[in-house]
């Protein structure tokens, strides 16, 4: 009998994550908020999400994942045709943001099944016959967990039993990193590799950094600066400081692309930025071999997973 080997789990199949090649490791194709009305990256808007493809692909981009969640507009039946008009590998997610992106009634829809709701969309497939998903993806509140943070942590927690698959956590604002680890880890027993926690360089406090690269969790650095963010000009020291203590290889960078204006086709940075401006700068900072790895080869062991038959 065949050894069951880790895959990362596309829209298009699994793949060992050795294939991902260059990979925006959070980002977004369709996404549809209560916070951001007028601002969809809509699915009626396939064409621009296409264009946004190509784009990163033409800087020599080979996989996107998507960090969009259950009920938030992901757009699942057109990601496999986007990847294969493109070339471009994508990555969904399951899960469930904080309740406050949902229309009235949406969570509550869904709140006492969310454990089998998101075990069937990683094994399953979204909605029954869509793709299948390769994450789980939940929140955080701004230094803290409020009772649907921990509710839908719960519930990620037990599809990762379950299945294996990697937890992508949104930290609001960059923060509550430790508070997720106590939860997730600590409480539910997940396994401090499985757990992604993004917009770490939104809260740019590197002994928080250390602490939670020393608990063995991969640490998501994603999108331009912003004004009220310190991003791009803080990054550059926060990666020097975790490659000299060892931690090169839990991280991964991303772009959160969320609204129609930041698309590059509409005249945002989009998802090129990453290649085209932040890879340049860091590999200044910390050289070449190591944004390599950082781009190819630590989001394949972050989101491989040796997952059921």
């Amino acid at each position: 009998m065949t050894e069951p080997r880790p895959a990362v789990r596309t829209v298009l199949g699994d793949v060992p994550g050795g294939e991902l090649g260059i990979c925006d490791a959070h980002d977004h194709l369709f996404l549809r908020s209560t916070q951001l009305p007028g601002q969809e990256l809509g699915t009626g808007d396939a064409e621009a999400a296409e264009a946004e493809l190509r784009a990163f692909r033409a800087l020599g981009g080979g996989t996107v994942v998507q960090w969009t969640p259950y009920g938030l507009g992901r757009g699942a039946g057109h990601l496999a045709s986007l990847s294969r008009a493109t070339g471009v590998r994508l990555v969904a997610a399951t899960g469930m943001h904080q309740a406050v992106h949902y229309r009235p009634g949406a969570v509550e829809d869904v709140r006492e099944r969310l454990a089998e709701l998101f075990t069937e969309e990683l094994t399953r497939g979204i909605g029954g016959n869509g793709p299948r998903a390769g994450l789980i993806k939940v929140a955080g509140g701004f230094h803290g967990l409020d009772a649907h943070a921990r509710h839908t942590m719960a519930a990620a927690a037990h599809a990762h039993h379950r299945t294996d698959a990697p937890i992508a956590v949104h930290l609001e604002l960059g923060t509550a990193a430790l508070d997720v680890l106590e939860l997730l880890c600590g409480e539910w027993e997940v396994e401090p590799h499985r757990v992604l926690l993004g917009h770490l360089n939104r809260s740019p406090d590197l002994e928080v950094h250390r602490q939670v690269a020393a608990a063995g969790a991969f640490l998501v650095y994603d999108g331009p600066s912003r004004a009220h963010h310190t991003t791009d000009w803080r990054l550059p020291d926060a990666l020097t400081a975790l490659v000299a203590a060892g931690h090169a290889g839990q991280l991964l960078l991303g772009g959160d692309t969320t609204t129609a204006g930041a698309r590059s086709v509409n005249g945002g940075p989009g998802m090129p930025y990453l290649l085209r401006r932040l890879r340049p700068r860091l590999e200044r900072a910390v050289g070449a071999e190591v944004m390599t790895r950082i781009l190819t080869e630590n989001p394949g062991r972050a989101l491989a997973v040796d997952w059921p038959a």
